[in-house]
């Protein structure tokens, strides 16, 4: 995976694309937390071959979204879609076969392994995990092993962090740790990405890494991205369109020249009528 120059084009170097394709489609999403509606017939499209900005204030329910469109959470109202088929309420593992993947907030890394050996617990369909196989078929075992550490080391030099494959994930810095997740999805070959916050808490060495990492894998290699983030020089120069979210529900959908000057969106944001809870 070598990184290739970018190629230039529109206000955010983006080259001419087909984006006509709706791939994640949300449409009246409902999610009540006891007293509190998280979601309030939240809809939301995100078409193939974008970098789909998510914003608002916090307690717009963005995180909650992820959460419901990722089977984290079971939607009480509304539908998920993706491309085309229903995914609404399936367990996690079940919307992960469907080519979705998604990170958090918080990198949810396996502490006690290694870098690389997070990297080889991702891929599905691992034949040593079978007693059967293993005992009866260890030449197939072993060659999917490396297989799959090929693909992990190719994966590691491509968001450089081939350096700490053999560190304990622990110990990675927190910028690290948001890289490691970003490679965790590329196992996968995914077709959509849910990015959650991937800037928090990133040193702007890394965040310029990691941005440049979702550029090339959207460009070259035709990912999907969604992206929540609090950080809006990084929204406002990654992402087309942009989605603003406010009390649960879709606020507005457009470039992000059109939500810098939308009113509503300054509102939302200004307006001090939310409680700081998840978003």
């Amino acid at each position: 995976m070598t990184r290739e120059t970018e190629e230039s084009g529109g206000p955010h170097g983006k080259t001419s694309r087909s984006d006509d394709a709706v791939l994640l489609k949300v449409q009246g999403l409902v999610r009540d937390f006891d007293s509190l509606r998280a979601l309030d017939g939240a809809d939301l499209e995100v078409h193939s071959d974008t970098i789909t900005g998510l914003i608002g204030p916090n307690g717009a329910g963005k995180t909650t979204l992820f959460n419901v469109v990722t089977g984290f959470h079971l939607a009480q109202g509304g539908r998920v879609t993706l491309n085309g088929q229903d995914i609404t309420n399936l367990p996690p593992h079940r919307i992960f076969r469907h080519g979705l993947c998604r990170t958090f907030q918080i990198p949810r890394e396996h502490q006690s392994l290694s870098v690389l050996e997070n990297l080889m617990l991702v891929p599905i369909g691992q034949q040593g995990e079978g007693l059967f196989n293993a005992w009866l078929r260890p030449g197939a075992v072993r060659r999917q092993e490396l297989a799959n550490r090929k693909k992990a080391l190719e994966v590691l030099e491509f968001v450089d962090l081939s350096h700490v494959r053999d560190e304990y994930a622990r110990n990675l810095s927190g910028g690290q740790k948001k890289l490691l997740e970003l490679a965790r999805t590329l196992m996968t070959d995914p077709t959509l990405v849910l990015l959650d916050e991937p800037g928090a808490g990133v040193n702007p060495t890394l965040m310029h890494r990691l941005t440049d990492n979702i550029r090339y894998l959207n460009r070259e290699r035709g990912i999907t991205f969604l992206v929540i983030e609090h950080d809006m020089d990084m929204i406002m120069s990654l992402c087309d369109p942009v989605v603003v979210m406010s009390e649960g529900r879709q606020l507005m959908t457009g470039s992000p020249e059109e939500v810098r000057r939308d009113p509503r969106v300054l509102e939302a944001y200004l307006g001090g009528q939310y409680a700081t809870v998840e978003g």
